[in-house]
């Protein structure tokens, strides 16, 4: 049997291998709000034992995991594939073209919510399984699987779970399908993450609204509060004023230096494909902005009355909410207890709350399995994959890398216009088969390299 041989088979399923992603699809699993989350558990662990891998569901403080495992020798090398099976809420659901659980082909894409997050790199990921096993009889590397239900809420009882099974889930490599492919089109590897801080301000004026003619300059604005705070916190620049914000933060190594430099950047196509098409800037600054520096941005604001006309009053409450993307080696924990600083000397009024946080992670460039992978993975596409050092975004990599101390590689499958976590979020049907011919070059190379002992 040949690797090659998957194309022709994957080809011949195609219709089957669609009906399957589209079954996930159809099934809700919103985890911010409980909706659907045990019953689509439930149907992917069906799924997985229906492709013959040992399953089971593992709860948590939280919505559980399912954990699989198809184990040929302990004793070979062991790959990890990391996906979750919740979602985003669709709202708002009139900007929806199609039902967003309804999954649509339009123009070559699959529309519906989880399409591209994650349920369809998800489904790639399995789908090539079953690829692998029907064409071959037999895994050549140990596969294990940890797919949460928490993801889309932070994972916030990830940490846990890896911690109370480190014995589990003992790996050589962790591999995950999520996020944006490259604008550009080509096949991405990403060897970490930024971080992640959530906070909420919030401050008081009055005990109610007040009218704005009567009580004007007597009772104080808190939405001018807020604005006088964050003046005090980032200045028009965008450097971020909080004391020791850019402490800890691990500058890149020359290797890492070169890999952004190497990465290609058209700003036009990029500004169309978000939505900002004045974006002014070199690829060297646009990739180290988005990969290397921390973030402080205002996620959400609101204070008084925005509806249609006017109502002339004195709001009584103001408040925001804040997504701080961090690098490594920051600590969330310390950089929340650095803004509840700030905010005590500059406004002791104003309250911060913590939301949740996830650290940022980083594998080294360096390491033998990340050139084996990357080979994989140049034979999947017969093309060379761009290597960036970091994702924009966060994952929880960090419990990979740091509580579980394994390598960690992301290659995402979804398309860079995927529309993630808004409507008519979709994935290419050709990215969704790409992924399942990667993640079988992938478990080939990685059982070359293990028969040939220069793994494990």
């Amino acid at each position: 049997m040949s690797i090659e041989q998957v194309y022709q088979l994957i080809l011949e399923r195609e219709e089957e291998y669609l009906n399957q992603l589209f079954t996930l699809l159809r099934q809700q699993s919103i985890s911010s709000q409980n909706i659907g989350i045990k019953e689509c558990a439930t149907l992917l662990k069906e799924m997985m034992e229906n492709i013959g891998i040992e399953t089971r569901i593992i709860a948590t403080e939280g919505h559980p995991v399912v954990y699989g495992e198809i184990i040929k020798d302990e004793n070979d090398f062991t790959l990890l594939i990391y996906g979750h099976y919740d979602v985003q809420p669709p709202d708002p659901l009139e900007d929806w073209t199609s039902p967003p659980f309804e999954p649509t082909i339009r123009d070559g894409r699959i529309f519906g919510r989880g399409a591209g997050d994650n349920k369809g790199q998800l489904m790639a990921q399995l789908l090539g399984i079953k690829t692998y096993m029907d064409l071959f009889k037999e895994m050549p590397i140990n596969i294990k699987f940890v797919f949460e239900g928490e993801e889309e809420n932070g994972s916030v009882n990830l940490a846990s779970f890896v911690e109370e099974h480190k014995e589990l889930l003992q790996a050589d490599l962790v591999f995950t399908s999520d996020g944006s492919s490259h604008n550009s089109g080509a096949p991405l590897i990403l060897l970490g993450v930024r971080g992640m801080l959530l906070i909420e301000m919030e401050t008081k004026g009055a005990e109610w609204d007040n009218h704005s003619g009567n009580t004007g300059n007597i009772v104080p604005n808190p939405a001018w509060k807020l604005i006088d705070l964050l003046h005090t916190m980032r200045d028009n620049k965008g450097n971020i004023l909080i004391e020791g914000f850019y402490d800890n933060i691990l500058k890149p190594s020359n290797v890492e230096e070169e890999l952004l430099q190497n990465l290609p950047f058209d700003p036009i196509d990029i500004g169309e494909k978000i939505g900002y098409r004045n974006l002014k800037m070199d690829g060297e600054s646009y990739y180290h902005k988005l990969t290397m520096e921390p973030t402080f941005n205002i996620c959400g604001i609101e204070s008084g009355y925005t509806g249609e006309g006017a109502k002339t009053i004195i709001p009584s409450v103001a408040k925001l909410k804040m997504d701080v993307r961090l690098v490594v080696d920051q600590d969330p924990i310390d950089i929340y207890n650095k803004i509840c600083k700030h905010v005590e000397k500059y406004d002791p009024s104003v309250k911060v709350t913590y939301l949740g946080e996830m650290k940022p992670s980083r594998t080294s460039a360096d390491l033998e399995v990340v050139s084996l992978v990357t080979d994989s993975i140049r034979k999947a596409f017969q093309q060379e994959p761009l290597i960036q050092p970091s994702l924009a975004g966060s994952l929880p990599d960090y419990v990979w890398t740091e509580i579980l101390e394994t390598p960690s590689i992301i290659f995402p499958y979804a398309n860079f216009d995927q529309r993630n976590h808004s409507p008519n979020e979709n994935i290419k049907i050709e990215n969704f088969f790409n992924g399942i011919k990667c993640i079988c070059h992938v478990i080939h190379g990685l059982g070359i390299a293990s028969r040939a002992k220069t793994l494990k």
